[in-house]
């Protein structure tokens, strides 16, 4: 067969196609600081700011011009903590924006505690700082879930990697009337160096003076395929509405070995790093920008994404259409 008769124009290679690519499909992540005077914007990721609570309004509306419905909101407190935590920041954003715009989008709230910890792990430690205390880190980020919900949240998002939380979250916001609240699991969530320029931003990075290094004991690594199948496949039974792999590009097998065994929306997040990496190759002048985003966007899809969380949702119609 002549295969180029399916590529000869843009028309015959829109109905052979087997991947179609909506800005509806991308989720916007958005950053709001407790106490900045002004709007920062980040110096490693072209078009990204962390925003004051007064200017998230004015992002998410320009946002929602530009097609964009769906955000995952990063809540950075001002303030740093070991175990007695304070959410009230979080809960005042959640409340405004849900207030400002309520169904017209949908807000999903990543769930952790890196950005509240004095050590910058996510969650707490034992006395020695050598674990992580995974059952009370969970209590507590059950109880955050509930306070997210109570605000208006839309979704919750767990990013810490501790054992059992999807089931504990599940667990209180059906108690609480708060079961149409979706969970969105960051469940093969690796310990990857893809992080760096969001960590810039959360101000998250662990403390390197601890015994404790890095995220390695309860991020999955990067050389195990099964932990990453197996803590998918247990945070569906546990109650996840959604399954994430993240970063995207280095873990493309793991998207699609999830598609083949669950019939659960899958999500890929496309990493800071990752769109970092991008930037820097535009500003060479070795790449397009648009048309990259574009080329991954469909290999995120063709892998069995469902939605992608990228930092361009907010250029996807003007560059799609």
């Amino acid at each position: 067969m002549n295969q180029r008769r399916l590529r000869a124009s843009t028309h015959v290679r829109e109905l052979a196609g087997t991947v179609t690519i909506s800005h509806r499909d991308l989720i916007q992540p958005i950053f709001v600081e407790q106490g900045i005077p002004e709007r920062i914007a980040n110096p490693s990721m072209s078009g990204v700011f962390t925003d004051t609570e007064t200017s998230i309004i004015q992002q998410i509306t320009d946002d929602v011009a530009k097609g964009v419905h769906k955000f995952l909101l990063f809540p950075i407190p001002n303030q740093r903590f070991e175990y007695e935590f304070n959410f009230e920041f979080a809960e005042k954003v959640v409340r405004h924006i849900k207030q400002c715009f309520g169904d017209a989008i949908w807000l999903a709230c990543d769930l952790c505690l890196c950005s509240y910890t004095v050590h910058g792990h996510c969650g707490v430690l034992n006395a020695e700082k050598t674990r992580m205390e995974n059952d009370l880190s969970v209590q507590i980020l059950a109880d955050y879930a509930l306070t997210l919900a109570n605000a208006g949240a839309d979704c919750i998002a767990p990013s810490d990697m501790n054992d059992g939380r999807i089931k504990a979250i599940r667990q209180i916001l059906d108690a609480h009337k708060h079961d149409v609240v979706s969970i969105m699991s960051y469940s093969s969530k690796f310990s990857s160096n893809f992080y760096g320029p969001f960590r810039d931003v959360c101000k998250s990075t662990p403390d390197k003076t601890l015994k404790l290094q890095g995220r390695k004991t309860y991020q999955i690594d990067p050389s195990n395929l099964h932990d990453a199948i197996s803590s998918s496949l247990r945070d569906a039974q546990e109650g996840a509405d959604f399954l994430m792999v993240k970063p995207a590009l280095p873990y493309l097998d793991i998207l699609v070995r999830l598609s083949q065994k669950t019939d659960i929306p899958l999500v890929i997040y496309h990493v800071s790093g990752e769109y970092a990496a991008i930037d820097l190759l535009v500003r060479e002048h070795l790449i397009e920008k648009n048309v990259a985003h574009i080329e991954l966007w469909t290999a995120f899809k063709r892998a069995g994404a469902s939605a992608i969380i990228t930092y361009a949702a907010r250029d996807a119609r003007e560059w799609l259409t």
